[in-house]
């Protein structure tokens, strides 16, 4: 008997998780105040023409950061001051780490002067991000 209780409880904080999880995954989330320089290929993907940047950080083998390179491109091409780049960190994880990243994908909206406006943990979810941008650009309508 004491084996079914186990596994019951272990069936329940698992199911907390996995909703935990899912929740916070495409979350939008501000910017933390910080003064860092970033590294060089996240300084050369700036766009100086657009008003936002999104750079993903991605990895070779991630399968979500297809999904998110699925949401942010359409975004971007329909989005005036928006550009979108990728970046693989898959050789490069000193990026990666001087950008506090922890997963991949993880999306930073930067200035053209490379102050962070937001970043987004997982696939985002593009009505969201682009309502959390509105203040930065000007859009197209789709």
């Amino acid at each position: 008997m004491t084996g079914l209780w186990v596994l019951a409880a272990t069936l329940v904080a698992a199911a907390a998780v996995g909703v935990l999880l899912k929740a916070r995954n495409g979350r939008v989330r501000e910017a933390k105040p910080a003064v860092r320089e970033l590294p060089g290929p996240v300084a050369a993907a700036l766009d100086p023409a657009s008003a936002v940047t999104l750079v993903q950080i991605s990895t070779t083998f991630c399968a979500p950061c297809r999904h998110a390179k699925a949401v942010l491109a359409p975004l971007a091409e329909r989005t005036d001051g928006l550009h979108h780049v990728e970046l693989d960190v898959t050789n490069q994880p000193e990026v990666a780490q001087s950008l506090a990243v922890l997963r991949t994908p993880t999306t930073i909206a930067l200035t053209p002067d490379g102050r962070e406006l937001l970043r987004v943990g997982g696939v985002p979810k593009g009505p969201e991000l682009l309502a959390a941008l509105q203040p930065h650009l000007t859009t197209r309508t789709p």
